[in-house]
């Protein structure tokens, strides 16, 4: 079950679980999409993944299933994404 992290690991912008602007890698590393999309370049800082939009959990469900509250510090490493960057960049995420 997915966490649902409240922030973006990158710019700290609040991520609410209803957010449509959350998107997250198979590990669930957690951006903004202007982060995701503009300065990560759809490669995720921590394992080099792609991004998708972080699904909605219905109300019901995060009821019995509540988001994750603790926020994430944000800022990523530079010089590891230029790693991923330099690696992945032109690369789609299924061929990574």
């Amino acid at each position: 079950m997915l966490e649902i992290k409240p922030n973006c690991e990158n710019c700290g912008t609040d991520l609410p679980p209803n957010s449509t602007n959350a998107m997250i890698c198979s590990f669930e590393c957690t951006f903004c999409q202007r982060c995701a999309e503009t300065i990560l370049h759809n490669i995720c800082p921590n394992c080099g993944g792609g991004f998708e939009r972080r699904p909605i959990r219905p109300e019901d469900g995060l009821k019995k299933h509540p988001a994750s509250t603790e926020a994430t510090e944000p800022g990523i490493d530079q010089e590891q994404h230029l790693v991923f960057l330099r690696r992945f960049r032109g690369i789609a995420p299924e061929r990574r």
